[in-house]
């Protein structure tokens, strides 16, 4: 019950406060994109995280910040929440997300999203997707920003796995830039499709960069893969039990 009314006091907050804001920052056309992203991020930090922390009971930590890049980067990530999409601001340096045309659509949320640095792409485009995710992205990394891109191309739930996609590899070669692999157990606590919340503390690891030069995509891809994989299996290993009550292997992790 106390579960069911902290995630109603979270949905109210975000339907009386997070979206009429995102709406204004739609509007905010006498900002320029790096005002307009500060804004944004100091917001965001100061009371939809606060809000997480003490409505829904949802708090957070990261390992490995000294790790985080004093220059733009190529960040792939676990995606598996909500969560990383408001949090991952409040820690990462300033970053573009890769974003489906379709989102742009929602009232409040998609109209300050358009106001914001993002990678806009048509996924039904095949090998457009590609092309822009490369093209926006390098425009994106020459203004200063990182560009995050959540390889599995959707929501997975905590302890499942989807083919890595390739693009945020491509862009990362074709930039000449680091690729920062980021684990994360946020749909233990906030998962796809589901309305009550469960309090607890998001574990957030970032790793060692990357490097692309004279790599091909398929090679960086695959280190990232098998890096993000080993680390969610090495910190959450209770979401990876066989029936049998061993752990899968990394390797039949990146070959699935």
């Amino acid at each position: 019950m106390l579960k069911l009314l902290r995630s109603l006091l979270f949905a109210l907050f975000m339907g009386l406060i997070f979206l009429p804001f995102t709406g204004f920052v739609g509007i905010s056309f006498w900002m320029g994109l790096r005002q307009r992203y500060d804004f944004v991020t100091r917001w965001n930090s100061r009371y939809t995280l606060a809000a997480l922390r003490y409505l829904a009971g949802i708090r957070y930590r990261v390992i490995g910040r000294e790790n985080l890049p004093g220059e733009p980067v190529v960040i792939l990530a676990k995606h598996q929440s909500t969560w990383e999409t408001l949090a991952f601001a409040d820690f990462l340096p300033p970053s573009a997300y890769v974003a489906k045309r379709e989102l742009l659509r929602i009232p409040f949320f998609g109209w300050g999203m358009s106001r914001m640095p993002v990678v806009i792409i048509d996924r039904s485009g095949g090998k457009d997707a590609l092309r822009q995710v490369v093209e926006q992205g390098q425009a994106m990394m020459a203004q200063g920003y990182s560009v995050v891109v959540f390889p599995e191309g959707t929501r997975t739930p905590i302890g499942s796995q989807r083919r890595y996609k390739i693009g945020g590899a491509t862009l990362a070669v074709a930039a000449g830039c680091k690729v920062l692999p980021i684990a994360h157990n946020a749909g233990e606590f906030w998962r796809r499709g589901a309305f009550i919340m469960h309090p607890g503390e998001i574990v957030v690891s970032v790793g060692p960069a990357i490097e692309t030069a004279g790599r091909t995509p398929e090679e960086v891809n695959a280190e990232a893969e098998a890096w993000i994989e080993g680390e969610m299996r090495r910190l959450f290993p209770h979401h990876y039990q066989r029936r049998n009550g061993s752990v899968a292997s990394v390797a039949e992790a990146v070959r699935g």
